[in-house]
């Protein structure tokens, strides 16, 4: 449960990590379901996963998963106790998708800083974008893994100098260079860290992590756009599940 500490610290840096939140038997289960959408996943995208990969989206779709894994995920996804997090971070919360994070296969490829929202925006429109509304990363890990590099603050403060010269490779930086702001959190199996899309932030490779991630959004036109409804669930599904976080 999280709690107003918590939200203070949301608020204020960006993320929030709750050590043991989930318990073994949520996530066994996931890590099953998880397992085969990887491996269906792989086989299917064998070059991209060989050459570059190092995530997946998604897995609640019926493209890999059959309708009894799709319901427990989508259970997963609105889990009373999940929900009193992200629902005291963002008001009237959307599912937005899922993406699986695994580690690539080249072992010297450079883990990349980045905002979400610069695959998209321009940076003077990614800088009024962080006055807009909010899209939260629910961070779940599998397995103990080194965790995630962000920069605490930065959902709603701009890049400095150093800062947009690496994320943005400009004049000469790479975009995986060490930033001096950077704060690193490991993340062991059980964690959960809900942090926010619009910061800078990078994943960190290694024990051949597997990490799920839920995104939840608020309820902004331009952010409803990005949902595909083909993740969402069908209504016979919906009318079980009894909350209004779905389209």
């Amino acid at each position: 449960m999280i709690n107003s500490v918590h939200k203070k610290h949301f608020d204020e840096y960006g993320f929030v990590k709750l050590p043991n939140f989930f318990v073994e038997g949520q996530l066994s289960p996931i890590r099953e379901l998880v397992d085969v959408f990887h491996h269906a996943w792989c086989k299917d995208n064998y070059a991209f996963y060989c050459n570059q990969a190092v995530n997946s989206s998604g897995l609640t779709s019926k493209q890999y998963l059959n309708n009894s894994a799709r319901l427990r995920l989508f259970r997963l996804i609105c889990d009373t106790s999940v929900l009193n997090v992200i629902e005291q971070l963002i008001p009237n919360p959307l599912f937005m998708g899922t993406q699986l994070f695994f580690d690539p296969i080249t072992s010297n490829q450079a883990n990349y800083w980045h905002r979400d929202l610069q695959y998209h925006l321009t940076p003077s429109e990614q800088k009024v974008a962080l006055t807009g509304p909010e899209v939260l990363h629910l961070r779940i890990p599998l397995k103990d893994e080194p965790g995630i590099e962000l920069i605490p603050g930065t959902h709603k403060q701009w890049d400095n100098e150093e800062e947009l010269q690496v994320r943005l490779q400009q004049n000469g930086h790479t975009n995986a260079e060490h930033l001096s702001r950077g704060k690193t959190l490991p993340l062991q199996y059980g964690d959960a860290l809900v942090f926010s899309a619009n910061m800078i932030h990078r994943g960190l490779y290694g024990n051949n992590r597997l990490t799920l991630d839920i995104l939840y959004c608020e309820r902004a036109t331009h952010l409803i756009e990005f949902i595909n409804v083909a993740h969402q669930p069908p209504p016979s599904v919906k009318e079980k599940l009894k909350q209004n976080i779905f389209l």
